[in-house]
């Protein structure tokens, strides 16, 4: 009974601590919960058959109707297998959570031995104790990793959802762009042919009618470009939605939608970064995670090889011996100075890339607000000031012609203006929605490689002899 106490003491011991368990919903409820909280959409975690046909009706619906916005970041955070990926890593994050917090599994050592007519048996039953004393400690630790694990999971859907928001503006723009360039061409078409029946009867010079030939030459290669450029931009979405086969038949509105009145106003921007950004969580977590590393490595440096055991010898001419023997390794030449030397360098490293992390985040969300505000203000002054200046001008223009003040020539080199004023718009309109879709990642968080989470320093020894 004497030899059986201290294996029951540390095993409850062990269990006060907690033993790890699965959870129902894996670690998804955080990031599903963040995903409603700040895009307003719903994420699906497809585990199974019945998940994953869940999100191919969701799918089905979304499709039915023309893809606004909304509805098309709903559909990449439904569909897109890259996210999905990105959630099963929370599994694989559980499961070493639960790994970490699971009790350590004995060892049983049987022997016999002859030697002449008497024979020897030994029995043995041995347990890890310096991983046993870690426990709680590498308990935390895996916890920890795995918080981070959801802040960056987290951020893949924001990312994604960003991502999903520019390619959108693209794709409809580059739509809008297409139809725009097919108008002007079937206008610079007519004034070529008009030139050539002008040039013909003499009214036109040969230097007039090549330059309208030239301009409608240029037409068709912006047509050209045009539709590339849509090709590109649509598969581009249509990768980010998941979509293939008969879905990529999807349809999207024609035009972008209007300017805002106004834009939107900031003063405490760079707080406002601070206080929601994923990558800025995920950063401290890691500080944290690096800190109870190094007070781990600095409890267990002289604990390398820690075995209690239980021994049972017999034979059959001695009587039976009872008892327990505890191995441990001596530190004569190796103090595990280098391991705990590693694990601070690994803190002040993490200290200064989260200071890194923080002075970046300051300079991307300023540089990501003046951006909207400048593309605001460009797309605004097309809309207000170019685009009805050109349209006056091309009112008087017109008049003119009618009262046969100016050539056909000067009125089709007006027209051509008029077609840069309404591109030059356009593109400014696109800008600016991709600028809005950029401040509202800057705001969240972007990527960093160096979140990535370093080895946890391993407080399990290595197997020892008993």
């Amino acid at each position: 009974m004497t030899i059986i106490k201290p294996l029951a003491l540390l095993c409850a011991l062990s269990l006060l601590a907690g033993c790890a368990s699965f959870s129902e919903d894996g670690g998804f409820d955080a990031v599903q919960q963040g995903a409603e909280r700040q895009l307003d959409k719903q994420v699906l975690w497809a585990r199974d058959d019945a998940g994953r046909s869940q999100i191919e009706a969701r799918v089905g619906e979304l499709l039915a109707a023309p893809l606004n916005l909304d509805a098309a970041v709903q559909l990449a955070l439904l569909n897109n297998r890259g996210l999905q990926a990105a959630f099963d890593e929370l599994g694989i994050g559980e499961a070493e959570r639960v790994q970490a917090g699971r009790l350590p599994n004995p060892g049983f050592s049987y022997g016999r031995l002859e030697k002449g007519r008497e024979v020897e048996y030994e029995r043995g039953l041995h347990l890890n104790l310096a991983r046993l004393i870690a426990l709680p400690m590498t308990s935390r630790l895996e916890g920890r990793r795995f918080e981070q694990l959801q802040r960056r999971t987290s951020l893949a859907v924001v990312e994604l959802a960003s991502e999903t928001r520019k390619a959108w503006y693209q794709a409809v723009a580059a739509e809008e762009g297409l139809v725009y360039a097919r108008q002007v061409l079937e206008a610079a078409e007519a004034g070529a042919e008009l030139a050539r029946r002008l040039a013909a009867v003499g009214n036109f010079s040969k230097l007039q009618q090549a330059e309208q030939q030239g301009f409608y030459a240029e037409v068709g290669i912006a047509v050209l470009r045009a539709e590339q450029a849509r090709v590109a931009s649509r598969e581009r979405l249509t990768r980010l939605l998941g979509l293939w086969g008969e879905q990529i038949a999807y349809r999207l509105p024609e035009r972008l939608p209007p300017l805002p009145d106004a834009a939107d106003e900031l003063p405490e921007v760079e707080r406002l970064a601070m206080s929601q950004r994923q990558d800025i969580q995920a950063m401290r977590l890691d500080v944290e995670r690096l800190a109870q590393n190094l007070g781990l490595t600095r409890t267990t440096r002289f604990v390398n090889v820690l075995e209690l055991g239980v021994v049972n010898n017999r034979s059959n001419e001695e009587p039976t011996q009872r008892g327990y023997e505890i191995s441990v390794e001596l530190p004569l030449f190796d103090w595990s100075g280098a391991k705990v030397a590693r694990a601070e360098a690994q803190y002040r490293q993490a200290l200064n890339r989260a200071a890194e992390t923080a002075i970046n985040a300051r300079s991307q969300v300023r540089e990501a607000y003046q951006a909207y505000r400048n593309a605001f203000e460009l797309a605004r002054h097309y809309r207000v000031e170019v685009l009805p200046l050109r349209q006056r001008m091309a009112e008087e223009n017109l008049l003119r012609y009618n009262g046969m003040f100016i050539s056909t020539f000067e009125l089709l080199v007006d027209a051509r203006r008029q077609v840069q004023a309404v591109d030059g718009y356009l593109q400014a309109q696109r800008d600016f929605w991709l600028a809005r879709a950029d401040l509202d990642m800057a705001l969240l968080g972007t990527p960093n490689p160096t979140l990535a989470a370093a080895p946890v320093a391993s407080a399990e020894p290595a197997a020892g002899g008993h």
